[in-house]
């Protein structure tokens, strides 16, 4: 999966999507790795999860949810 945002910033992650669970992981710098998980309901309208970020790919912390509605 690859991320880009107007600051310039791009980052290639990992990213699978299995059995109703959406995962992304990867290593943004030396000491920025970050992971995200989610869980997509069974209608396929919502999706709700949260990203986690460590410095040294071991020990993990929040950083901040989300929540993925489908429009109409």
């Amino acid at each position: 999966m690859l991320y880009a945002d107007a600051r310039g910033v791009f980052r290639v992650y990992q990213c699978t999507v299995e059995r109703g669970e959406w995962k992304v992981w990867g290593q943004a710098g030396p000491e920025f790795h970050q992971r995200f998980s989610a869980t997509i309901d069974p209608g396929g309208t919502l999706i709700e999860g949260a990203w986690e970020r460590s410095a040294d790919g071991v020990a993990w912390e929040h950083d901040f949810a989300v929540r993925y509605r489908k429009a109409g």
